[in-house]
């Protein structure tokens, strides 16, 4: 049996391999800073309000869900 190691592609490979070579930068709208986003989480944070019993449980189904 072939084993595949981790460092192999794991998609198909393009034909223009250059692009192997060259990284395409993102849009700069992609990487900005939400600065009203990182405030209000900071507020909530702060007064003690960003951590609800629904956030809770969303991100533990997540986990359970990213378990099986």
């Amino acid at each position: 049996m072939y084993r595949q190691m981790p460092t192999y592609l794991q998609r198909p490979v393009p034909r223009n391999r250059l692009s192997w070579l060259f990284k395409i930068p993102h849009a700069a709208e992609e990487d900005a800073i939400r600065f009203e986003l990182v405030e209000r989480v900071r507020r909530e944070i702060a007064e003690g309000t960003y951590e609800t019993p629904e956030k809770w449980q969303a991100a533990l189904d997540r986990f359970a869900r990213d378990l099986e």
